[in-house]
């Protein structure tokens, strides 16, 4: 009987153990890069769990002004669960660091999230952004 109880406790010290790493492997970080005319951002992304910085997409990077002398601004923009764009400002000439995690405060997880790197051209002129990227949970 004793074998077996410790047979049974192994196994299911096991399947925990293993169970953590692939929930471990799912929440890891992903590359990310996206670049249009004047801007370039690099960097990864993930998904956060519940509970942890509200379960939102998590992004951690550079974004660059690639085109100093231009005299515009770069940034980016992010929607998550189809709601309203929310930026991100770079400034002129530089390259910053970004660690940002956009999240839907009505939910414990999100979901959906789209995210581009853009050139601000100013009111009169249309913004140059990279290709939209989508990522779902």
């Amino acid at each position: 009987m004793g074998k077996l109880r410790k047979s049974v406790t192994a196994a299911i010290a096991a399947g925990l153990f293993f169970g953590g790493a692939s929930a471990a492997v799912a929440d890891s970080w992903h590359r990310l890069k996206m670049r249009s005319t004047g801007v370039h951002f690099k960097g990864s992304y993930k998904w956060e769990p519940k509970f942890v910085h509200r379960g939102g997409f998590h992004i951690d990077g550079t974004l660059e002004d690639t085109e100093a002398d231009d005299g515009h601004n770069v940034y980016l923009r992010a929607r998550v669960e189809s709601y309203g764009w929310t930026r991100v400002k770079g400034v002129q000439k530089k390259t910053i660091h970004v660690n940002h995690v956009f999240f839907d405060g009505a939910v414990l997880e999100t979901t959906e999230a789209e995210i581009q790197a853009c050139r601000d051209r100013g009111s009169l002129r249309p913004d140059n952004c990279s290709k939209l990227r989508k990522f779902a949970r």
